[in-house]
């Protein structure tokens, strides 16, 4: 697409937009569809597995998650956008379903990172799409929108994991059931880039990303996705526990997890809009560095339930869309050719930080740490990712970089 072209255009594709949306929707049901199913899967009555099997399971999926995210960002890039989010679909839904009859721990954690592969490769091929297909000037707008499918898909994998009960299999029969039924749309439905198209785009690999053009935005955007899934992850994972632990009720804390997301849903929109009207470095920051500090408050005991909610709500409207603005970023300093590349490859670096972050907080809450040291934690984590912002230069500059060094090639 040219410039002029881009610019004439009012809106994302609607069906480009709507299937990028449901995409993104079974990333958030899937994770809770895991975290829903240990209880059930560790009771000495039904599943009989020890928590540690679990504890495994869930990050060979995690690691599963990672490593598609990086790789089918490439493929995408290579091959445009179409045959590998197909393949990624394809195989996140075949391996869903046949998760449930698996007979041991060990089959369950190879099925599950299988699975992950596909369901890793989903969003960052989903997000090059909405950003390369987004009018000038909403490319934030584009990258948020279909985020708040995460969400969702969280809410529906809660809800129907508490109406199948012990009869966890149907969390995943009905994923990797309604991922087929996506996968066919997509098939009828979903246009390919122009990258497979356009024989004149550059040839691009991994190595590009760390030449000297995008070695400094490369570096940082990897460490804030990391410290910025560190605190999504963990936050989902222990909230409640952590709460739990400063002396809050039990149904209170299940009920800030719930207002934590209502948060970040506010607070992808909000920060879309701020960063395509005020640039994506600066509000990157004010993001992270007002998470630190709303983090850090919730180190202090609240006597008000009132200002308690408040402060959560606002602590989700930064922690969660700070980490979505990476994949924005991705999109302003690097070229078209290697925009699922970077995407996917902030994603898949990021997800060391979706294990370790829950990793140090669980340590934290069995040696009775968790409140207020947690906050400490994800607070300074906030901090990292502004420092190594700070540090990246401006997309403008970058891009003025990148012509040059194409000129002297």
């Amino acid at each position: 697409m040219t410039l002029d072209a881009a610019k004439n255009k009012p809106s994302v594709d609607l069906w480009i937009a709507i299937l990028c949306f449901l995409i993104v929707v079974f990333e958030g049901y899937d994770i809770v569809a895991l975290g829903a199913t240990i209880p059930v899967l560790t009771d000495p009555e039904v599943g009989g597995f020890a928590v540690d099997e679990m504890n495994w399971v869930n990050t060979f999926s995690l690691i599963g998650v990672g490593v598609g995210a990086a790789f089918m960002g490439r493929l995408a890039d290579r091959f445009g956008r179409r045959t590998p989010l197909l393949l990624a679909v394809l195989v996140f839904s075949i391996f869903t379903i046949v998760f449930p009859l698996m007979p041991n721990a060990f089959l369950m954690g190879a099925v599950r990172f299988i699975a992950g592969l596909g369901l890793g490769g989903c969003m960052p091929v989903a997000l090059a799409m909405m950003q390369e297909n987004a009018p000038v000037g909403r490319r934030a707008l584009a990258n948020n929108l279909p985020m708040v499918g995460y969400h969702l898909g969280a809410v529906l994998a809660s809800l129907t994991g508490r109406a199948a009960g012990i009869e966890w299999s149907v969390l995943y029969y009905l994923g990797g059931g309604l991922g087929l039924a996506l996968l066919a749309v997509l098939w009828l439905r979903l246009p390919d880039s122009a990258i497979a198209r356009d024989g004149s785009a550059p040839r691009s690999t991994f190595a590009d990303v760390v030449k000297p053009a995008f070695l400094r935005s490369s570096v940082g955007l990897w460490i804030a996705a990391f410290m910025g899934l560190v605190l999504v992850y963990g936050l989902n994972a222990w909230l409640p526990k952590i709460m739990g632990a400063a002396g809050y009720p039990v149904a209170d804390s299940l009920v800030m997890l719930f207002v934590l997301n209502l948060g970040a849903i506010a607070g992808l929109l909000i920060s879309a809009f701020a960063a395509d009207a005020k640039g994506i470095k600066g509000v990157s920051m004010l993001w992270f560095g007002a998470a630190a500090v709303f983090l850090v408050l919730l180190a202090i005991p609240f006597g008000s339930q009132v200002l308690l909610t408040t402060v959560i709500f606002i602590t989700g409207v930064f922690v969660f869309s700070a980490q979505s603005l990476m994949y924005v970023y991705a999109g302003h300093i690097y070229p078209r050719e290697l925009v699922a590349t970077g995407i996917g490859l902030a994603s898949g670096i990021g997800r060391f930080g979706a294990i370790i972050g829950p990793y140090i907080t669980g340590l934290m809450v069995a040696a009775g740490t968790a409140y207020p040291g947690a906050f400490f934690l994800y607070g300074g984590a906030a901090v990292i990712a502004v420092v190594v912002i700070l540090q990246m230069p401006n997309p403008r500059k970058a891009a003025v970089a990148v012509d040059a060094e194409r000129v002297s090639a």
